[in-house]
């Protein structure tokens, strides 16, 4: 009688759950057999787009402490945009943050930022742009200019704006998939306009803001 040794089981095993794990990847995971290179679509991004908040977010970062910086997020970000290169008096973004998906890596930072001295999300709950007007500089880059409501107050705001890429991408199943472009908008703001006063001194006043955006084109 032929004995089949543990460690040879164990690799068979192994190999049995690999392939199975395999089997079972979505169609969209699979790869060619030689490595393709990565580029960006750019094809025409015009359109009214819905924001697709499981690829969008935003990042911000401040001074600590008078010694160095530290940067957090918000995990969620919900809105539409619309971009039109031949019609930029079209232009128009409506952003939507939710506080509560703010995100310092650190629970007990995140509690002390939610009350009511920082960003007091029991009363203010969202984070809103709405544009006024956009004005390209090219064909990847603007200027887009807004209103930011922020604890219940709103300021102006410019964001530098640009076109990381757009086109159909049919292999991403939905929500996300379908004809697709992404934006990065930066900008500076400061903190104390809208009544974010505390830790004054230990805190940084001006914020820097990266939003990274990725929509949905609409079919209707």
């Amino acid at each position: 009688m032929m004995h089949t040794s543990p460690r040879r089981s164990a690799t068979a095993a192994v190999v049995a759950s690999l392939a199975l794990v395999l089997a079972a990847a979505p169609t969209w995971a699979s790869e060619p057999s030689a490595p393709q290179p990565y580029a960006h679509k750019m094809s025409d991004p015009a359109g009214s787009y819905r924001v697709d908040p499981d690829h969008s977010g935003v990042q911000f970062t401040l001074g600590h402490a008078g010694v160095g910086r530290f940067t957090g997020v918000f995990k969620s970000v919900t809105g539409t945009y619309t971009f039109d290169p031949a019609d930029p008096a079209k232009d128009q973004a409506d952003i939507v943050i939710p506080v509560k998906s703010l995100d310092t890596f650190l629970p007990q930072r995140d509690t002390d930022l939610l009350a009511t001295p920082f960003f007091d999300a029991a009363a203010h709950p969202d984070i809103r742009f709405v544009s006024t007007r956009y004005v390209p500089q090219d064909k990847t880059h603007g200027k887009l200019y807004g209103n930011l409501t922020l604890r219940g107050v709103t300021h102006p705001v410019t964001f530098d704006v640009k076109l990381i890429g757009a086109g159909d991408v049919p292999y991403l199943p939905k929500p996300w998939g379908g004809y697709l472009s992404g934006f990065v908008a930066t900008a500076t703001i400061n903190r104390m306009d809208f009544g974010m006063t505390a830790f004054a001194a230990g805190l940084g006043h001006d914020v820097a803001v990266r939003v990274e955006v990725e929509g949905v084109r609409s079919t209707s």
